[in-house]
């Protein structure tokens, strides 16, 4: 059972979600919601009920302190959110943790919910482990329900088969109903894979930027990533086995990519510079 709170009229929505858990490597996706939710300081618009789709024996519900005495329950679930872009546009939230159970019914509710929404556009975001060497771009693949997409947008498309998350169920529901979907999932060096991962966050909301067509505030985002790199560089240092193994990582990457400073790689940091400076 879906809870809906004061819902407004939203104006040409798009959906962007992510799930913490096993399509969250370093918690680089659910960093992306929670920076646009702060950002854009978005408002409570549903949550599921978390009786429906959650073990809680498996995914504990956490004891806060609120104000510093009283001590709440705060339950393991889906949360919606709404907020307004500059642009006019209003831009709808989804933040989560995968279900444990009921994975069908989870994805028909969430449909459900961005029908009544009037969404017809959604980004999923994730983030996995991978062989990638921490002192490169991060690598970002993608997938959409149409196919021009993916060259519109200039994604890599990802050749993953294998075992999926609630994110590969939930885009194919999605796609099942005829709503325009993109995925978006960054590579995590696997070295380093605690969180948080603030350098994968910021290569997905670049992303995001590129899908949604507007300039969002970057915060903190690239002064973290810089000292996240800086910090993981001091670490290798200190092991001469685990620089070899970047450096291994790193001729690999070198030699099976295109130079970033491509003409694509270069029109859309341009393009992302126009929306920095129309937006301020």
């Amino acid at each position: 059972m879906v809870e809906f709170e004061n819902v407004p009229e939203l104006v040409d929505p798009v959906l962007v979600a992510a799930f913490e858990g096993w399509n969250d490597a370093g918690e680089a996706a659910s960093g992306v919601v929670q920076h646009l939710a702060s950002t854009w300081d978005a408002a409570p618009v549903a949550e599921l009920d978390p009786d429906d789709y959650y073990d809680f024996q498996v995914t504990r519900p956490v004891v806060e302190l609120i104000d510093g005495e009283s001590r709440g329950i705060v339950w393991p679930t889906t949360r919606v959110s709404a907020a307004r872009l500059p642009s006019g546009r209003d831009v709808v939230l989804v933040h989560g943790i995968e279900p444990n159970m009921r994975w069908r019914s989870f994805c028909r509710e969430l449909v459900e919910i961005t029908e009544r929404l009037g969404v017809r556009e959604v980004v999923l975001l994730g983030a996995l482990l991978a062989d990638a060497p921490h002192t490169r771009p991060v690598p970002v693949t993608g997938s959409a329900s149409e196919t021009g997409l993916v060259t519109t947008l200039n994604l890599e498309p990802t050749r993953y088969e294998g075992p999926t998350g609630i994110l590969g169920v939930l885009q194919d529901a999605y796609a099942k109903a005829e709503i325009t979907t993109v995925s978006l999932w960054a590579a995590v060096p696997h070295y380093v894979a605690q969180p948080p991962s603030p350098k994968a966050t910021l290569a997905l909301l670049r992303r995001v930027e590129d899908v949604l067509d507007v300039a969002i505030p970057l915060g903190e985002l690239p002064e973290e990533a810089r000292a996240w790199e800086n910090g993981v560089n001091e670490l290798a240092e200190e092991d001469s086995e685990v620089a070899e193994y970047v450096r291994t990582l790193e001729e690999a990457k070198d030699a099976t990519e295109l130079p970033e400073a491509s003409g694509d790689a270069i029109a859309r940091e341009f393009e992302r510079y126009l929306r920095r400076r129309d937006a301020g």
